[in-house]
């Protein structure tokens, strides 16, 4: 039986509390906007846009960046409303440039450093379960952090003066915290030269390693990013969620496990209202009405 209650923290400190609510009190917590203190959160129609907002840092994943991130996320996973999020940073030249290392100091000991690090863990599965398609807006540059949050998005259009990177080996690190995420988007053999070698890489040469869907100039970024969300707004929602959702589950299991999950996954996703009425809108040729159901 698949237990209905979520799991909320308690607390912005390292190694806060995490307790159980049923879903009536967490919806209530949720009907709100969050409020959000390094990004914003705006709703137009159907689609979400939430946006890094600290263009003067060049938008980085502070402790609490991650934490508006998380919140914002999780709101619009529950929002019924929503049925499409896009995911960008302030200002044209800087999508993010990864952590703010500072602000995961502060007189913190290891212990509790490690322990913040677990934001990026839980940001990056919060991204996963959205249960939404993710469009990834990449205004400018994503570097390091900056690139596992492009890549942790479902859909990227990019703004062709952008580059990409992990530039952390120049200074001694190494990705670990994003590279899972970046072992699932980038081949094998340019991730480690990525990674090993440090340079920026070009939107142009990020398309054509499938990486990002769309390379544009500036003044086209929102009309394209519009084009995507508009037509994506038009589809089942609940189509959305179960196949997005099998998609990633699927991604880690071994061949025979995938295909018996997908056989039941399919299964389900055609017993929904939705489906029912995609096919018979087929046979009658008009647009299907989906309601997410």
């Amino acid at each position: 039986m698949v237990s209905t209650d979520f799991c909320i923290t308690l607390g912005d400190r390292p190694g806060s509390t995490f307790y159980a609510y049923p879903p009536s009190t967490i919806w209530a917590a949720l009907a709100e906007t969050p409020s959000l203190e390094q990004a914003l959160l705006a709703v137009d129609g159907h689609v979400a846009t939430i946006t890094l907002n600290r263009p003067d840092q060049r938008n980085p994943l502070s402790g609490q960046m991650l934490r508006d991130l998380i919140a914002a996320i999780a709101w619009c996973r529950n929002e019924p409303d929503v049925r499409v999020i896009v995911l960008t940073g302030a200002g044209d030249r800087v999508f993010c440039a990864g952590a703010d290392l500072s602000s995961f100091d502060g007189g913190m000991s290891d212990l509790e450093r490690h322990r913040s690090r677990d934001l990026f863990v839980e940001l990056f599965t919060s991204m996963s379960e959205a249960g939404k398609p993710i469009v990834g807006r990449i205004n400018g540059h994503a570097l390091a952090g900056g690139l596992g949050l492009a890549c942790a998005c479902d859909l990227l259009v990019a703004v062709d003066t952008a580059t990409f990177g992990t530039p952390e080996i120049n200074v001694g690190i190494w990705p670990m915290m994003i590279q899972a995420i970046l072992s699932r988007n980038i081949p094998r053999k340019v991730l480690l030269e990525m990674e090993m070698l440090g340079d920026r890489w070009t939107a142009d040469q990020m398309q054509s390693f499938g990486i990002v869907n769309r390379v544009v100039p500036h003044d086209q970024l929102d009309s394209t990013v519009a084009d995507i969300t508009d037509r994506l707004v038009k589809k089942s929602p609940i189509a959305l969620r179960l196949g997005r959702d099998s998609f990633y589950k699927q991604q880690d299991m071994d061949f025979r496990a995938a295909l018996a999950y997908l056989h039941s996954q399919f299964t389900l996703v055609t017993l929904t209202e939705d489906s029912m009425e995609g096919i018979k809108a087929f046979f009658e040729k008009r647009e299907p009405e989906f309601k997410g159901k």
